[in-house]
Formats: structure tokens, C-alpha cells, sequence
């Protein structure tokens, strides 16, 4: 079993957020392989199925960003997973909008997400793939990072996004059928601004 988790947080009114980009590319991986069967456990909508000839679970935590670990530490642990076989989609301002970086370790860089898989998984050694939604400005003027990555896409923005998330789900695939060092030769190709850093985000209830 391989759980391949996308953060963002639930409801309507969030959807189409950056902060939301992990659940769109786990949405399209569904799509592309027609993973269709919606059940809820682990605090989670989640889809079981066969992919690249592995059986995985797609989850999509119900519990807001910040508490993403209450899930994703419930399945690890009643699946016996090693946190290698975990892989976190998440959305990354600090990557230029449109590219993705795929990372076999490294901190959570401030994405609340991230470090409460961590603290869940007690370690950052679990493989993650950062989907860059671009610098937090408004026409050029610097915005709040909560403002920012709970602020929607345009139109344009969703237009420029739209291949990151194809190469997010190839990315995957790519994972599952060829490990994570061959994928991060094929899909990293872009290198993130602030290397290590991360997203950057103020405390926030439900980031």
C-alpha cells in the first residue's frame, strides 16, 4: 500500500484557493486513471485502487490544513506504512506559479500542512511534491501570506496552473512505478526560489 495524500482544507468556499492546489492535483490523478470510489475514513474522503501496478490509497483530508497529520498518521499507522511510502501533494508560493518540485525529504518550511505530518509521522523524512502557486502580490504589491494562499486563482492563473497539475499526476505514477530518485530526475525541472524555505504563512485556525 502507498497513501498519497493532498492537503488543502474542505468546503466549498475553499476550493479553488492556492492553498487548495495539493487537492486539485490529487483530484486530477483520480481523473486521469478513473479512480472514481469516494469513501470516507481517516478523517478523509479517500479513494482505494491499483495504480502502476501498486495498491494505493488517495486521501484528501477533511480536518483543515493545519491538523492534515490527524489523518494521514491514522492510516500510516493502521496500514503499517513506512513514511517512504507516503507521499504529501501541497501547494508552495516560495515555486513560480505553473512548476513542481518533488522532494524525497526536507522541514515543513512553515506550511502548517506539512508540519503536522511531520509531527504525526514523527519524522520529515516522507516524500513530498511541492506545486508552486507563485509570490504573494496583488499587481505586482506584496500581499499577506494568509491572504495570499487563501485567495483564489483567476482565470489566467487556473490557465497557467492547469499542466503543473498533468505533471503532478505523472509525477506520481512516475513514483509509484520507478521510485523517487528516477522521479525527481524526470519532473524537477524548474529550481524553487528560497531553496529549503518553503511556503511561508502566518499562524491561521485553518492553514
Amino acid at each position: 500500500m502507498k497513501l498519497i495524500v493532498g492537503l488543502g482544507n474542505p468546503g466549498p468556499e475553499y476550493a479553488q484557493t492556492r492553498h487548495n492546489a495539493g487537492f486539485m492535483a490529487l483530484r486530477r490523478l483520480a481523473e486521469k486513471h478513473g479512480l472514481v470510489d469516494v469513501k470516507r475514513k481517516f478523517h478523509s474522503e479517500v479513494i482505494e485502487g491499483q495504480l502502476a501496478g501498486q495498491r494505493v490509497m488517495l486521501m484528501s483530508p477533511l480536518t483543515y490544513m493545519n491538523r492534515s497529520g490527524l489523518a494521514v498518521g491514522e492510516a500510516a499507522t493502521f496500514y503499517k506504512l513506512s513514511p517512504g511510502e507516503v507521499l504529501v501533494l501541497v501547494d508552495d508560493f516560495a515555486l513560480p506559479l505553473g512548476s513542481i518540485r518533488l522532494r524525497a525529504s526536507g522541514g515543513a518550511g512553515g506550511h502548517n500542512g506539512l508540519a503536522d505530518v511531520e509531527r504525526a509521522l514523527g519524522t520529515d523524512r516522507y516524500p513530498r511534491l511541492r506545486i508552486g502557486v507563485g509570490p504573494p502580490q496583488v499587481e505586482g504589491r506584496p500581499i499577506g501570506h494568509v491572504e495570499h494562499v487563501l485567495g483564489a486563482f483567476d482565470q489566467e492563473q487556473r490557465r497557467q496552473l492547469d499542466p503543473a497539475l498533468d505533471a503532478a499526476a505523472d509525477a506520481v505514477v512516475c513514483w509509484l512505478r520507478d521510485g523517487i530518485d528516477l522521479a525527481m530526475t524526470r519532473f524537477n525541472r524548474t529550481e524553487p526560489r528560497n531553496e529549503g524555505r518553503g511556503a511561508r504563512e502566518e499562524e491561521h485556525e485553518k492553514i
